[in-house]
């Protein structure tokens, strides 16, 4: 069966009226929209923070994210430190500097197994525990802010 659209070709409301084909008119709009005219019992009952302004989001400059390494990757990428220049490789102890790598943050996730030691400025006390149980050590070597205050 053809559409009505055919049908009302030419004819400027297509036989709904004046307003009632324009969108969701004849229930009072889309979604939220009308809360404070025609739904406004609704909203009282089951939305009353729908107006006003809640919390503060803060700006994405001023958020500093830790960038962080788990001591399973640690483990997976020291040959890779050592190819960029972060680390050296005596014997079986690699000797890795994170904080020159760009790495804030040592967290304990996962395993390892080599000899490891690691200059980094944060470390959780699992990663300390798992790489000083391998055979190796972590340096928390201070921040330059710390350096430049005491200066």
């Amino acid at each position: 069966m053809p559409s009505r659209t055919k049908k009302f070709r030419g004819l400027r409301t297509h036989g709904r009226g004046k307003k009632a084909g324009r969108g969701a008119g004849i229930i009072g709009g889309h979604g939220n929209a009308g809360l404070g005219k025609t739904k406004k019992i609704y909203m009282l009952k089951y939305d009353r923070n729908h107006f006003g302004h809640y919390g503060f989001k803060r700006p994405q400059c001023m958020v500093e994210a830790n960038s962080t390494l788990n001591v399973s990757e640690l483990q997976e990428q020291a040959d890779r430190f050592v190819a960029l220049g972060f680390a050296t490789k005596d014997g079986d102890v690699y000797n890795i500097n994170l904080t020159e790598a760009g790495i804030d943050k040592l967290l304990g996730s996962g395993n390892i197994d080599v000899k490891v030691n690691v200059i980094v400025s944060e470390a959780s006390a699992k990663a300390v525990e798992k790489i000083e149980a391998a055979g190796g050590s972590v340096d928390l070597g201070e921040s330059d802010f710390e350096e430049a205050e005491e200066e």
